[in-house]
């Protein structure tokens, strides 16, 4: 019998999750509690109770030719960098395309999901729905928990004292949409990632003053990279990522340090990380060191305690007559309609082997899509996942024994900790985690195979751009157009920013990509080698 399949959510993971379902010859029924596809890029002008919600100025982090399913780029005259309805059209198109809104049920919402009573020996679900205020509950094989994690928002309001009898208005950056409702005041905003940045570098072209609190401090990248190329199409390549995993860790520091350093000194601009060998995520703000040489933005550490209208930071300095406090400081997991001990099966923390899937369960039938943050693109990755999870539910790929599994948690964890820091024990190392997935399916590019067959796909591939496309070239789910959306990607990379024709648009040398970082680390060992 055809199994069923449960896919919770409509946005980016839960529609990769009904294509692959399809792709495996699975049976999947989509729930969505709102009225489109689209999920957190769904722009909506009011933040809803249960949903993810972005601002109206949202643009993409990642570039388009990063961003993309794999068998389904980007039209070429698309920005490299999207606004959130650019995103959305892309989306909608891709559904409409693939021919999958048919297997959604809009305005549904999923109040419970429990194991079946033999769900030791099949593996079902007990999965509850509300819609029109009728409840329903079906039996399904496997889950899909599509849900995203930017729903719940986190507001430590705890850790500030003094923080009840502050007079002015507070809220997350969850609640804001647009700046002109800031005009001519005075705002905080708690938190220095990408939100934060973002709200902040917004505001300050309304706002009297605004005034950033760190923690802890960020990398700040600009979307903009060498030669004015798109920043991940420069730096997520094999070779790269080759490089930094196995130089000794004193030079990938480093050089890891001075590339985010190389736009602009960030201990002069009060951003510098704490901790600045850490991987962890960095801000993708354009705007952000020009507001701060304009004086539009300033950066304080953290907020020590809160008055009626004012906030005292760690430092002894103080910010007077404030008139909104935001808090862009992230957001909680949490999966309502699950029982906790599934997914949070140990030490209170979300465990799942691969990111995937729930270590302790008797039989492998769910699977949490897009629970994962890394330098590279959602799309491709919750692409990747769905595509292994639906294997694994169909039964052709097989999870190792749960004393494998724990052991692989544990060391994945261990080297998170080494890499992120504790507060980012979600991201991931984006090639390696993507070469992974793909291994598990057979859809793992054969680079040595590739230069012996294909020399002109291998350089592209190996030291040019880890685009989507490769994890479609070989495998289940082959694309024949993989190689030739390989071949063309930088034309489709410079077609949006050359409207003035001065000559022929020039494309990067992959050799000097990689020289580059090959000359910085001779220098370094031969440096090293001398002073020790």
């Amino acid at each position: 019998m055809v199994k069923r399949v449960a896919i919770i959510g409509a946005g980016i993971s839960g529609l990769a999750s009904i294509r692959s379902c399809l792709e495996e010859g699975l049976e999947p029924t989509c729930f969505e509690r709102g009225e489109d596809v689209g999920g957190l890029w769904k722009f909506s002008d009011h933040a809803e109770e249960g949903r993810a919600s972005i601002y109206r100025s949202v643009f993409t982090n990642s570039s388009k030719e990063m961003t993309c399913f794999p068998d389904f780029p980007f039209p070429d005259d698309f920005p490299n960098f999207m606004h959130n309805s650019k995103l959305q059209e892309y989306i909608t198109a891709f559904a409409k395309e693939k021919n999958l809104l048919k297997y959604i049920q809009f305005k549904t919402l999923v109040s419970r999901v429990n194991k079946h009573p033999d769900f030791s020996i099949t593996g079902q679900w007990d999965v509850t729905t509300e819609k029109d205020g009728q409840k329903e509950s079906v039996v399904f094989d496997a889950v899909m928990i599509c849900s995203g994690h930017h729903v719940y928002p986190n507001l430590p309001k705890e850790s500030f004292p003094g923080l009840k009898l502050f007079k002015g208005k507070c809220f997350h950056s969850w609640d804001y949409k647009e700046p002109g409702l800031f005009k001519g005041k005075r705002v905080l905003v708690i938190g220095l990632g990408n939100s934060g940045c973002d709200i902040a570098t917004e505001l300050s072209h309304t706002a009297e003053q605004v005034i950033i609190s760190s923690r802890s401090g960020s990398w700040v990248m600009s979307r903009v990279w060498y030669d004015g190329y798109p920043w991940d199409v420069m730096t997520i390549t094999r070779f790269e990522t080759f490089l930094k995993n196995n130089l000794p860790t004193v030079i990938s520091d480093w050089w890891y340090t001075k590339q985010m350093n190389a736009r602009f000194k960030h201990e002069n601009y009060g951003l510098i990380p704490l901790k600045r060998a850490l991987r962890k995520e960095p801000v993708f703000n354009d705007e952000l060191p020009a507001c701060i040489l304009r004086g539009t933005v300033s950066i304080k550490p953290n907020v020590r305690e809160f008055t009626e209208t004012s906030a005292i930071f760690e430092d002894g300095t103080v910010f007077e007559a404030i008139d909104c406090v935001i808090f862009a400081t992230g957001y909680s997991y949490a999966y309502p309609f699950l029982d906790e001990s599934i997914i949070k099966s140990r030490n209170n923390e979300v465990t799942l082997f691969k990111d995937i899937f729930p270590p302790v369960l008797e039989k492998p039938t769910m699977a949490v899509i897009g629970f994962v943050q890394s330098l590279g693109a959602a799309i491709p990755t919750a692409d990747l996942q769905a595509r292994w999870a639906a294997r694994v539910i169909k039964g052709t790929c097989t999870l190792p024994s749960i004393k494998d599994i724990m052991h692989d948690i544990d060391e994945k964890m261990e080297k998170k900790l080494k890499w992120f820091g504790k507060s980012n024990t979600i991201q991931t190392d984006y090639v390696v985690y993507m070469d992974e997935l793909a291994s598990f399916i057979g859809a793992k590019p054969n680079i040595p195979w590739l230069f012996l067959t294909d020399p002109k796909l291998a350089l592209e591939v190996y030291f040019g751009p880890c685009s989507p496309y490769q994890f479609r070239l070989v495998g289940p789910g082959k694309w024949p157009g993989a190689r030739n959306a390989i071949l063309t990607q930088w034309d489709r990379i410079l077609k949006p920013i050359t409207t003035r024709v001065v000559g022929s648009p020039l494309k990067p040398c992959l050799f000097c990509s990689w020289f580059r970082p090959v000359v910085i680390s001779a220098v370094s060992i031969a440096v090293l080698l001398v002073l020790f």
